[in-house]
């Protein structure tokens, strides 16, 4: 019943926020007698009310343009594959010159491809930009069948596939370890579309590693605790009802709890920039927010699988990671090069945590293997932002640009 409380109570705020909606247009300093400054204040309560839901369709990724050498150059997104549990979003740009082809691999963790939105607009500057754009698991039919960890390798090998030869691969958060595996089985198999280079950034490849809040919980519960406490079945009034799944409302929740001073300090001073009529500020969080408060939902199978596989038992860290009954062998990669990523405040993928895949990929050559700490970044600042683009950028084109 856990998903039909939420939708209940869903239906049940949904005429509370138009309502609130509805009056803001009414809104003006002097419409309800209150006086310049508790009238700006009133409306951007009735604002703050009418932003008080989540959302579970992916937002655009709004980006039509790029600066790539010396000029703006057009950005068209184009659908390069599709399949039921994800597809592969192509950034077109309107360029005579080849640029290094990039398969970015987004967290399939409870929101959408989106959230990568300025890893990808810094990586169009230099490259020819793929992305996982992963399916709501509530949006897919039962009849598509199942989506655990080892179909999740299986689409990022059919997307390398897609995208050809002598590309690169990068990997941002918990599908490094899918990433590594899927390279260290094409490697393996000398499949012609390994990837050049590949760059892990903030991933669990084996998360008895300074374990973090985040890890500790994903070990201290038994599988039938998650099965039981944290999946739900969808509701028949989407096209996937029926299907079991871990909703992104909960991990949503989760997040928000590990830092809810911190959200609670944003959403204070977006009602102070709403009430003191500071557009600029005000839209600064309201985009952050309408990204982070877009989730989607995640097969129960893929969910349980990945507590399980990943998390409690580390299998690719202890060396027991299988891929269709084949053991995956991340010392098959002789000439993919390595990079790794890691914030020094990251909360959720702590120190050590992604630079392990460098002693799994034991017979690369040390001039094939590069870590980068950046020291003053928590998890969502290695792949976004200003350090993002500044000191972490620079250091993953120069790896894709050495192996071209």
């Amino acid at each position: 019943m856990l998903y039909q409380i939420y939708q209940m109570q869903e239906d049940m705020i949904a005429p509370v926020r138009l309502l609130a909606n509805a009056m803001r247009s009414f809104a003006g300093p002097g419409f309800w007698g209150l006086g310049k400054d508790l009238g700006a204040r009133f409306a951007a309560a009735l604002e703050m009310i009418s932003r008080y839901q989540l959302t579970h369709t992916r937002p655009d990724f709004a980006v039509s343009s790029v600066r790539s050498g010396n000029r703006d150059v057009p950005v068209t997104v184009e659908t390069a594959l599709d399949l039921p549990f994800g597809k592969l979003l192509h950034f077109s740009k309107d360029i005579d010159t080849a640029q290094p082809r990039v398969l970015v691999v987004a967290p399939l963790s409870g929101h959408f491809a989106t959230l990568l939105r300025g890893t990808v607009e810094t990586l169009l500057r230099d490259h020819d930009v793929y992305i996982t754009d992963w399916a709501n698991a509530r949006d897919v039919p039962v009849e598509a069948g199942s989506f655990g960890v080892e179909d999740h390798i299986d689409y990022i090998i059919r997307f390398l596939e897609h995208v050809g030869p002598g590309a690169h691969i990068l990997a941002v958060c918990q599908p490094c370890v899918q990433a590594l595996a899927a390279v260290a089985i094409m490697s393996e198999d000398r499949h012609p579309a390994t990837p050049l280079s590949m760059t892990l950034m903030a991933g669990p490849i084996d998360p008895r590693e300074s374990p973090t809040e985040v890890n500790e919980f994903a070990v201290a519960k038994s599988l039938a605790w998650f099965q039981r406490s944290v999946i739900a079945r969808v509701p028949t009034r989407y096209a996937g009802g029926g299907r079991r799944v871990y909703p992104g409302f909960l991990q949503l929740t989760a997040f928000v709890a590990m830092n809810i001073d911190r959200h609670r300090t944003a959403h204070k001073k977006l009602f102070e920039n709403l009430a003191r009529g500071e557009t600029a500020e005000a839209d600064k969080i309201k985009t952050f927010y309408d990204e982070y408060f877009a989730v989607l939902d995640l097969t129960e199978e893929f969910y349980i699988e990945t507590i399980d596989r990943i998390f409690q038992k580390a299998e690719l860290a202890t060396g027991d990671f299988t891929y269709r009954g084949r053991k995956v062998d991340p010392g098959a990669i002789h000439r993919t090069a390595l990079l790794t990523v890691e914030g020094g405040r990251d909360d959720i993928c702590a120190l050590g945590q992604t630079s392990a895949a460098h002693d799994l990929c034991r017979t690369l050559r040390p001039h094939l293997k590069r870590h980068h700490l950046q020291a003053n970044v928590g998890h969502y600042g290695v792949f976004n932002g200003k350090r993002w683009e500044r000191e972490i950028y620079p250091v993953v084109r120069n790896m894709i640009l050495a192996m071209e």
